[in-house]
């Protein structure tokens, strides 16, 4: 198989991080678009963007000419009573979860189109979407707002480029540290989903590595959760 170029943008840590690991096994040339670089030092065919999502890219300089794939996975997650939510911080999940994408995607449009087997972009919601939660007003109106440009962008660019997204439940990664910071805390997590354990990166990397796959070629539009069954069961004892 010809060697792939991808762009995982937020791929120094967390799920990001995992992507770049599982797409390097198979040899794939990988693009990181990140602020910081620590963890990727060394590793092969891996190479650095500086990129940092709330500043818009006019052009992402060092990308090759020709992409195969785009995977954004810049979050926040700020869980606050709805009464205490500034402006500024609806402004700010906004433009780290939607704006940075849609500024992503236009800068790496034309590179995508050139691929002669077509390409796929890969977005990141929140299991906070489909299924109310309190607290996650601002995170889950941004994520909403992903969802809806994924469908939307599935629709303009079909048939050379696939759109997908993952919409995760409470994962194992660093930025969800403040929320898994006691043994107490991770246990009462793992509760809450019918699968009775939070998600790993790994979980939620061997997805999205499917899904920009050419094994995963007749599948665009769609919303994808892989959240430990939360959005979707309810179990009795």
């Amino acid at each position: 198989m010809d060697s792939r170029n991808f762009l995982i943008v937020g791929g120094s840590s967390g799920i990001g991080l995992e992507i770049v690991n599982e797409l390097k096994s198979q040899r794939d040339e990988i693009y990181v678009g990140s602020r910081t670089s620590d963890k990727l030092v060394g590793l092969e065919r891996v190479h650095h963007l500086k990129l940092d999502v709330k500043e818009p890219p006019e052009h992402l300089e060092g990308l090759p000419d020709v992409l195969h794939g785009v995977v954004y996975c810049p979050g926040t997650i700020r869980l606050k009573p709805f009464q205490r939510l500034t402006r500024d911080d609806f402004l700010e999940d906004l433009q780290i979860n939607f704006l940075g994408a849609v500024h992503v995607i236009q800068a790496c449009l034309p590179n995508l189109k050139k691929s002669p087997t077509g390409a796929s972009i890969l977005l990141f919601s929140t299991v906070a979407v489909t299924t109310g939660m309190p607290f996650h007003a601002s995170i889950a109106g941004a994520k909403g707002a992903v969802e809806g440009l994924a469908r939307s962008l599935a629709a303009e660019l079909a048939p050379r480029i696939r759109v997908n997204a993952i919409a995760p439940s409470l994962t194992d990664t660093p930025l969800a540290v403040n929320l898994l910071s006691s043994e107490e805390k991770r246990q009462a997590a793992a509760e809450r989903h019918p699968m009775k354990r939070i998600g790993s990166a790994r979980d939620i990397a061997r997805l999205a590595v499917f899904l920009i796959s050419d094994d995963a070629g007749w599948i665009t539009g769609q919303v994808f959760h892989a959240d430990g069954g939360m959005s979707a069961l309810r179990t009795f004892k």
